[in-house]
């Protein structure tokens, strides 16, 4: 499935409607009488609380036909006039332009703008828009809306900042200016039996930033048969972007999955995984791990795989202190792609506020045949159920950029995973096994010499561990690990983790990972 297909399938079934969705007897009336309303993040949470006590309603199928027809290139000849863009005509060190509805987006979304505590409904306006397609769109109706909107800051005004679009998915760029994952608004029964549910923002206000200003809010009306949800968003530009996040849910029925802060990204392959390495191009991802701050304090990193099948990986946590999807490989050479630069794709790092207490950071691994399918998603697991008639608060921080905002300092950090048939060359194998090696940066280790004892400690859930050694790798200033791994006859996941030390003393953060075994029959000693 292509992205294209993935949005279509997200979106489908979320409801379309030639009226702004807008529960919004509040944006109807301002459509209405030209009046502008008073408008509050504490007056949204009333709303999305007062919304949950009503059905949810779906408009699926009230879009125009000219509009939910369009192929993918008469979609993008839909473009916005740069002139139109809100605040253009401002000192304002943002800009604000709209996606126009059709193809897969086909839920309406009611923008509205925020001036000075009043909110006004940003009607549909054909003007707004160029279109040099072939199908012709017809008439319009005037209270169409909007699919989403796009960002733009002072720094560059012809690049994106940030967008909002589809279901609840949004995304920015760090210092880079380059997209690369997503995040939602809330992922709901992702990856458990039955169909995922996916939320969408049915309605955003964007408050037009005071002269001066270096920070963009915008709030937005989470809507979905679950939930609803209302959120509030401060955007910070920089060399990485801050993303404050703040959430209130009003669950309309209990949540078994719900998961807070999530994050989507695509793993094709890599290093760690050649499954689906038939292209050209030797790396293909979006990010290559999973980075994990624990409650605790302990720094742990899982690589990205691609797996022959879907792969669930929970690691439960009290009050964790952070975790991200991130790019920690930089290197051109890696990929060789000079025309989505794949080094450059941001990081982002989630930073909880308060405390989450207890509950899971869980990893979701789809099989994917090439990269035009986000098949990674990670988030936040709360223990605890959420039930309907009560408000969960979450709060967090986002971080999109290069690296993550921090790191284990003294501890070195994982640089790279590769894997491949185990044994001593030169002598014949009596058995099957998997060599890992691990390759380790950074920290203490730039300070040992060449005589340090440093020592792996491998830990398995079972199998047996040969071949274990740990030695300076001049070429990365640090460490290599090695191992095999014989996991016997079963082919059930085998989780491993290590970590290297010298003495007493941990000098790197662990790494995690879990092993699938192939069949028997496949497995070839060579």
């Amino acid at each position: 499935m292509d992205r294209r297909t993935l949005m279509k399938t997200l979106i489908a079934g979320l409801g379309a409607s030639a009226l702004p969705l807008a529960p919004l007897v509040w944006a109807e009336q301002s459509q209405s009488d030209g009046n502008d309303k008073p408008f509050s993040y504490a007056w949204l949470k009333g709303y999305a609380r007062e919304l949950a006590g009503r059905p949810y309603i779906s408009y699926e199928g009230e879009l125009p036909k000219s509009l939910k027809e369009l192929s993918w290139d008469d979609y993008q000849a839909i473009r916005f006039r740069k002139d139109h863009a809100l605040w253009a005509e401002s000192n304002s060190a943002f800009q604000a332009q709209l996606f126009h509805l059709g193809l897969y987006f086909q839920s309406p979304v009611t923008l509205h703008e925020v001036v000075d505590g009043q909110a006004t409904v940003l009607r549909y306006n054909p003007e707004f828009f160029d279109y040099q397609g072939e199908q012709p769109l017809g008439d319009l109706p005037g209270n169409l809306g909007y699919a989403g909107f796009r960002l733009h800051y002072k720094t560059d005004f012809s690049r994106d900042l940030a967008a909002f679009l589809g279901a609840s998915y949004f995304r920015a760029v760090g210092a880079e200016m380059q997209y690369g994952m997503s995040a939602r608004g809330l992922a709901i029964d992702t990856a458990i039996n039955g169909e995922e549910e996916f939320p969408r923002f049915s309605a955003y206000w964007l408050e037009k930033p005071q002269p001066g200003s270096h920070v963009m809010r915008v709030w937005g009306l989470l809507d979905s048969p679950s939930t609803t949800g209302a959120y509030a968003f401060v955007l910070d530009p920089g060399k990485n972007m801050v993303m404050d996040v703040d959430v209130a849910l009003y669950p309309r029925s209990e949540m078994k999955r719900a998961g807070i802060a999530p994050l989507t990204s695509m793993y094709q392959v890599g290093e760690n995984n050649r499954r689906m390495g038939y292209d050209w191009r030797p790396e293909i991802h979006d990010s290559d791990g999973l980075a994990m701050l624990s409650g605790s304090g302990e720094w742990l990193w899982r690589p990205l795989e691609n797996p022959a099948h879907l792969r669930f990986n929970s690691f439960s946590d009290n009050n964790p202190q952070g975790f991200g999807l991130l790019q920690r490989d930089r290197n051109f050479d890696h990929y060789q792609d000079d025309g989505v630069f794949y080094e450059r794709r941001p990081s982002v790092w989630v930073q909880p506020k308060g405390q989450w207490g207890k509950g899971s950071i869980d990893l979701v691994e789809i099989p994917t045949v090439d990269e035009t399918f986000d098949n990674i998603v990670a988030f936040w697991h709360p223990e605890e159920p959420l039930k309907p008639n009560q408000e969960y608060l979450f709060a967090y921080r986002l971080h999109w950029g290069e690296h993550a905002p921090v790191n284990p300092r003294e501890l070195a950090t994982v640089q790279a995973t590769r894997t491949g048939l185990g044994g001593v060359i030169g002598q014949k194998r009596e058995y099957f096994s998997w060599r890992f090696a691990v390759d380790f940066a950074g920290g203490m280790l730039t300070m040992l010499g060449n005589d340090a004892e440093v020592e792996p400690v491998i830990t398995v859930s079972r199998g047996e561990v040969e071949i274990t050694s740990a030695r300076p790798l001049s070429a990365i200033d640090g460490y290599r690990a090695m191992f095999d791994l014989v996991p016997g006859d079963s082919e059930e996941p085998i989780n491993i983790r290590m970590y290297l030390r010298l003495g007493n003393e941990p000098l790197t953060e662990t790494w995690v990972y879990q092993y699938t075994p192939p069949p028997p029959p496949e497995r070839k000693l060579y």
